[in-house]
């Protein structure tokens, strides 16, 4: 029986909550006309205006009041709808007051379910594909490129040995320009695809990564790798990865730092990797493609990250989950 009245509660509209709200004060302004001592002359004296005119401000008042009780649920609503970012989820809404309220905050609560799954699903498709290119590149370049600069400087020491004293210097400073080029399509091809994360695993990666880029931008970079680090599958060490090296070139371009601290901690079934400058940070600033690129490629794993300025710099934590405990 219960169940009843509270599915024939719920049937009400949002105008007949309204309209009875609004009945409501009405009805008990009536009554308290017909059996209160107040009363109306005409034409009506001073003392009587003042009655009434309090009366209906009371009745304002308590109509306001009721409305805006009745109509909260949707002030919530509306704020949630601003602010929600789907780079960043977080609980949902509770569906909360009757009716048409209710069923639209769970209506919107589904939609933004299917909108983060949907948006999950495109992101992990353009960043395979994006890994995959990185890849392609990477081979290319160590592969074609690589091997005919390896043939120039091969070609260039040999004509460098039959050539005459006066030139020999000439092709001495090509050859180590050429070599300096080899050198630096080795390290792109290296970034686009991390082979040592491969082949040694995420703490040999990160060691790698922080000697190419703090070396040439003279930065200290401390680091701190905790032993035992719970086991990562292959997806999300590629995740802590590319976070790092996002992290850190960010810091390289734009931060004007002059040490970094890198460390990944082992937690119970987790584990946190935590960057940490002592540059200008990001204060009040839109986050840029590097951080929302962060942000999708922790959602692929359910990682947890974080970026923000602290008393110094800035800092970035991921927490992504150990092998065999996703959700």
């Amino acid at each position: 029986m219960a169940g009843s009245d509270h599915g024939e509660a719920a049937r009400v509209s949002l105008f007949g909550r309204i309209f009875l709200l609004n009945a409501l004060v009405l009805v008990t302004a009536a009554a308290l006309l017909v059996f209160g001592p107040a009363t109306v002359s005409t034409p009506a004296p001073l003392r009587e205006v003042v009655v009434l005119a309090a009366g209906l401000v009371v009745m304002l008042i308590a109509n306001a009041v009721l409305i805006r009780v009745g109509l909260a649920p949707l002030g919530r609503l509306t704020r949630a709808m601003t602010t929600i970012d789907l780079l960043k989820p977080g609980p949902r809404l509770q569906a909360t007051g009757h009716g048409e309220i209710a069923e639209l905050i769970t209506t919107f609560n589904t939609m933004i379910d299917r909108l983060e799954a949907e948006r999950g699903y495109s992101s992990a498709i353009a960043l395979s594909a994006q890994e995959s290119e990185r890849r392609r590149v990477a081979q290319e370049l160590h592969d074609e490129v690589g091997q005919s600069l390896t043939a120039v400087l091969l070609g260039l020491k040999r004509v460098a040995d039959q050539s005459p004293r006066e030139t020999r210097e000439e092709l001495l400073q090509v050859q180590e320009t050429t070599r300096s080029t080899l050198d630096e399509i080795r390290r792109i091809a290296r970034r686009l695809r991390p082979g040592v994360l491969e082949e040694l695993g995420l703490v040999s990666a990160l060691k790698a990564l922080t000697r190419e880029i703090g070396e040439p931008a003279g930065l200290t970079i401390r680091r701190s790798f905790d032993k035992n680090l719970p086991a990562l599958d292959a997806e999300t060490e590629l995740v802590v990865y590319r976070v790092a090296q996002e992290g850190l070139t960010n810091t390289v371009r734009h931060a004007d730092a002059q040490e970094i601290e890198l460390s990944l901690t082992a937690r119970p079934s987790e584990v946190e990797l935590r960057l940490r400058d002592d540059g200008r940070g990001i204060g009040g600033s839109q986050e840029g493609a590097g951080i929302r690129g962060m942000r999708e490629r922790a959602l692929l794993v359910g990682a947890d990250l974080a970026v923000g300025s602290t008393a110094n710099g800035t800092e970035v934590r991921l927490v992504v989950k150990a092998k065999g405990e996703s959700e």
